[in-house]
């Protein structure tokens, strides 16, 4: 599909003061070379301060910036979203696989936010979590501020997590493991947080230096071809699951981008798909009456 174009807008800090308008870009926004910008500038896309800017521009600090992105066209996804719970405050909904939650990269309108949005107008849904674009399953969303606030403190709260106040249970499939008996348990512990990429700049995997995370992963059925796993999430590292189950050699199955030891391929994203992941209950207080929420959807769609 072709989108309605979109505006970006970037505020110049006292490190780029006196920088050119195209190369500052290319320092900001590495996903594109400075060529890229300063064929921007010349086609009339920027400005700097409400007028059209040149490329070659010396920016000051407090100069307020817009990127007008034209309209482009999408990559087909998927967008048959179903309603697991609403009522005045929330609403969650199960989200297919390779529908991106929120607009990144070249995806804008189709996403979960944007359909979502679309469906319930003047309500403005906010999610209060993510789930990866390969990832399916349950995104819980405020309908109202003050909803909003809660979940938003809630779902920070390292505590609420810990003490099961939030629960939240995935299925995966990896490869074979070795010696899996269904009962296994690993709570796997490696921290999580960015490493170099190619593509990127940075991506999040393994490193000693991250996060610290937790998952808990029961192996339900292990054979020749695969192993499906049980996975509560005790932490929300991005990835996290994807990274800790390669991080003792069981890469999802079909995972493009993470190798066994939690490290990432150079010349795969985040987004690309391939792997089976699902997101299949979420257990939480309401925000408004604080009654406990437990959310389900079946393991297949």
């Amino acid at each position: 599909m072709r989108n309605s174009g979109f505006r970006y807008f970037d505020t110049v800090d006292r490190g780029g003061a006196g920088t050119p308008l195209a190369v500052f870009y290319a320092e900001r926004h590495p996903h594109s070379p400075e060529a890229a910008w300063r064929a921007r500038a010349e086609a009339g896309e920027i400005l700097r301060n409400g007028r059209t800017a040149a490329a070659d521009e010396p920016l000051a600090a407090g100069d307020r910036l817009e990127w007008r992105r034209p309209p482009w066209e999408e990559p087909d996804v998927p967008t048959d979203w179903r309603v697991v719970f609403e009522d005045g405050a929330l609403l969650a909904v199960d989200k297919p696989a390779g529908l991106p939650c929120v607009p990144d990269g070249g995806f804008l309108e189709n996403t979960l936010v944007h359909l979502v949005g679309a469906a319930r107008p003047g309500v403005r849904p906010v999610p209060a979590h993510r789930l990866g674009r390969g990832t399916s399953g349950i995104v819980l969303f405020s309908k109202t501020d003050a909803a909003r606030r809660a979940l938003a403190a809630l779902f920070r709260d390292g505590t609420a997590r810990a003490s099961g106040e939030i629960e939240k249970r995935y299925v995966a499939r990896t490869g074979p493991r070795p010696g899996a008996r269904p009962g296994d348990r690993f709570e796997i512990e490696t921290p999580v947080g960015p490493v170099p990429h190619s593509v990127l700049g940075t991506v999040w995997a393994a490193s000693p230096a991250g996060k610290p995370a937790r998952s808990v992963c029961t192996v339900r059925t292990a054979d020749p071809e695969s192993t499906l796993w049980d996975v509560e999430l005790v932490t929300g590292r991005p990835h996290q699951i994807r990274i800790h189950l390669s991080s003792i050699g069981s890469p999802l199955l079909g995972d493009p981008l993470y190798l066994p030891g939690g490290v990432p391929r150079q010349d795969a994203l985040p987004g690309d798909c391939g792997y089976f992941l699902r997101a299949v209950s979420l257990r939480f207080p309401h925000p408004s009456t604080g009654a406990r929420m437990v959310l389900s959807v079946p393991e297949r769609r």
